[in-house]
């Protein structure tokens, strides 16, 4: 599949959007105003964790501590439990702690613009990174989880083995333009029709177009 028809699909995903949920963080993002520290922390609770009770937990954690100075008076048990039942809510209490000490000690207590700069951090991987600048700073940033890397591989745009791959293939084969949105349009799409087993492909807009690579049964 060429980058042309790509961006076909990619508008007629767009028409569709509105019908289907956003991701919670862009909601976030968006509606609640956050700030790039708040969508940082923010993200890392949301890893392995449901879009409701990452939104539940982070407000709950918020009203407590909203930046990285009021964050480092608590203790890691006291922000673990603020974030429970999220998974792994005592690692995650352990590294939102550290972050937040290392924003103040290194970065004036602001969260860098910058991808190099964001995975120095301890739990900030690139898919994190990049959707903080996304969301934070509203910088072009190819935002690669499961659902984007699955579909992609799955309409036959790129054939890659890991995320990471994926985002440098997206990079290279996109226009700038279309970077930040790719995250939003893929996982609702992913979450509601293009599912991991057993996709809704009967209802699905863009049927006639994908390859459906690595699918062996469809509803």
């Amino acid at each position: 599949m060429n980058t042309e028809k790509f961006l076909q699909i990619l508008e007629i995903l767009k028409r569709e959007f509105p019908k289907w949920d956003a991701p919670v963080l862009t909601l976030m993002a968006k509606r609640d105003r956050r700030t790039p520290y708040q969508i940082l922390i923010s993200t890392i609770i949301s890893l392995r964790t449901k879009d409701q009770l990452t939104a539940q937990v982070s407000e709950k954690l918020f009203s407590v501590a909203d930046n990285p100075y009021d964050m480092v008076k608590l203790d890691e048990e006291e922000i673990s439990k603020l974030i429970y039942p999220a998974g792994f809510y005592r690692n995650k209490g352990k590294i939102i702690k550290e972050i937040s000490k290392v924003l103040i000690e290194k970065y004036s207590g602001e969260v860098p613009d910058s991808l190099e700069e964001l995975i120095k951090l301890k739990g900030v991987g690139r898919k994190t990174a990049n959707l903080v600048l996304s969301l934070g700073f509203n910088k072009p940033a190819v935002c690669v989880d499961t659902h984007v890397h699955r579909i992609t591989n799955r309409l036959g745009f790129v054939k890659t083995k890991d995320p990471d791959q994926t985002e440098m293939e997206l990079r290279r084969k996109l226009p700038k333009e279309h970077w930040s949105e790719i995250n939003d349009i893929f996982v609702a799409f992913g979450q509601t029709i293009c599912k991991p087993i057993s996709p809704l492909c009967s209802s699905c807009k863009i049927n006639e177009f994908c390859r459906k690579e690595g699918v062996s049964y469809s509803r």
